[in-house]
C-alpha cells in the first residue's frame, strides 16, 4: 500500500519539479547534455558537409585526365570543397612523380582531413564517461545527507524514507540518460566518418588507376 502510495505521488510529481529537487549536481549534469548537444550538432554539420561529394566528380577528374587537360582538373579540385578534392588536388599537383610518391602524398592529406573531422568528437565520449558517474556522486551524496537527517530524528515512516530515495535517484537517472545520449551521438558520428573515409579510399584509387591508364596509353 505504500509503495502504490509512492508511485502515485511520483507521478504526479512535474518532471521540472523532480529535477528541481535533485540538488547542485545537477547544474553540471545540465552542462554535461549542453555541451554534448552543442558538439554533436556541430560534428555533425561538419561531417554532412565533408560527406557531400558530387558523385560525378572522380568521372570529369577522368575525362579532364584522359584528355590530358590537367590544368582543368586542377581547378575542379582546387574549387571544390571536400577531403575527396583536396586529396585529389594533391595528387593532380605531383603528377609526373612516382605514383608511390604521389600516393603518400595524398595519405598524407587524408589523414589530415580525417583529423579535422575526429576534432572535438572524444568530448562526447568523455562526457559518456563522466555524466553516469556524476550523477551516481549526486545520489551517493543524497543518501548520506537523508540518513544522516533520519539518524537525527527521533520518528520516521516508511513513506518518508521511499520518498527521500527516489529524489536523490534522480541524480543518477540523469547522468545515465545523458551519458546515453551522448554515447549514442559519438557513435553515430564515428559510422558518418567512416562513410565518408570509405569514399576518399575510393577516390583515392580510382585516381591511382586513371594515372595507370593514362601513363600506360
Amino acid at each position: 500500500m505504500n509503495c502504490m502510495v509512492f508511485l502515485l505521488n511520483a507521478n504526479q510529481e512535474s518532471l521540472l519539479s523532480l529535477l528541481q529537487k535533485g540538488g547542485w549536481i545537477m547544474y553540471p549534469l545540465y552542462a554535461l547534455l549542453v555541451i554534448a548537444i552543442y558538439v554533436f550538432i556541430e560534428r555533425l554539420l561538419a561531417i554532412k558537409k565533408a560527406g557531400a561529394i558530387d558523385p560525378k566528380f572522380m568521372l570529369i577528374i577522368k575525362d579532364n585526365l584522359m584528355s590530358s587537360n590537367v590544368a582543368a582538373a586542377k581547378s575542379l579540385a582546387k574549387n571544390t570543397d571536400n577531403p575527396v578534392a583536396r586529396m585529389i588536388e594533391k595528387g593532380l599537383v605531383r603528377i609526373g612523380k612516382p605514383v608511390d610518391a604521389i600516393e603518400k602524398s595524398m595519405e598524407n592529406v587524408g589523414k589530415l582531413e580525417m583529423y579535422a573531422m575526429e576534432r572535438n568528437i572524444n568530448i562526447l565520449s568523455l562526457v559518456a564517461g563522466i555524466a553516469p558517474m556524476l550523477g551516481f556522486l549526486g545520489t551517493i551524496v543524497g543518501m548520506v545527507q537523508l540518513f544522516s537527517e533520519i539518524s537525527t530524528e527521533k520518528s520516521f515512516t516508511l513513506d518518508l524514507i521511499a520518498g527521500g530515495i527516489y529524489i536523490k535517484m534522480v541524480t543518477s537517472a540523469t547522468g545515465l540518460i545523458i551519458g546515453l545520449i551522448a554515447y549514442v551521438g559519438h557513435n553515430y558520428l564515428s559510422t558518418q566518418i567512416d562513410k565518408t573515409a570509405n569514399k576518399m579510399e575510393t577516390a583515392s584509387a580510382d585516381f591511382l588507376d586513371i594515372l595507370q591508364e593514362t601513363t600506360h596509353s
